[in-house]
């Protein structure tokens, strides 16, 4: 017994020839969220290294009385700022070192092996650049509001240029952090979803 299965013809079909139509591309997305990744880190290698140049070059010098004896403020004069300068520094060299990898992942957006090392690496940088944009925070407050507890003065004062570059050197850090927990949860998207 044999069946037999009756076509109607339209009017893509013609003699013996059929139109094929292109199948839509699975993950088509992936390829979205990788350029916006590549995106991402150009401008989160900005903040990391504009926050340690900005930090790095955070000096001022007061002048009292005479210019024999002066008051000096600069980064290197607090352990925190240096560890801010040194961990943006390596989260910034990280992060251009990171783009060739990006860069795979924009080629071969089904590919899980670039994205599970970036997303590794992303995190302990992302910890990193937190935990020192936090005790450089903690410092920019003391030195803007001070501490009457531990005798900590209000510095902002007088060390108006200092304090400013600092501030705005935190801020820049905490945008790299922002930008690398969008990094970290689009990397975590793209591989939890095939």
């Amino acid at each position: 017994m044999s069946t037999t299965i009756d076509v109607p013809e339209s009017s893509n079909v013609a003699k013996g020839k059929a139109v094929l139509a292109a199948p839509p591309r699975p993950g088509g997305w992936k390829k979205g969220v990788a350029i916006m990744d590549f995106i991402l880190r150009l401008g989160a290698i900005a903040a990391a290294l504009g926050a340690a140049a900005t930090m790095g070059t955070s000096d001022q010098t007061l002048p009292f009385f005479t210019q024999f004896f002066q008051f000096e403020a600069s980064y290197d004069s607090f352990t925190s700022f240096q560890f801010f300068v040194i961990t943006m520094a390596l989260v910034g060299g990280y992060l251009v070192l990171s783009l060739p990898f990006s860069f795979v992942a924009i080629i071969r957006p089904h590919a899980a092996g670039p994205r599970l090392f970036l997303i590794i690496l992303d995190t302990v940088f992302l910890t990193l650049a937190t935990a020192s944009g936090a005790s450089a925070a903690a410092i920019v407050y003391l030195a803007h509001n001070g501490n009457q507890d531990s005798n900590w003065l209000a510095i902002c004062n007088q060390f108006g240029d200092f304090c400013a570059q600092t501030s705005s050197a935190v801020v820049s850090s905490f945008v790299a952090v922002v930008v690398l927990v969008l990094l970290v949860v689009m990397s975590a998207l793209s591989l939890g979803k095939r």
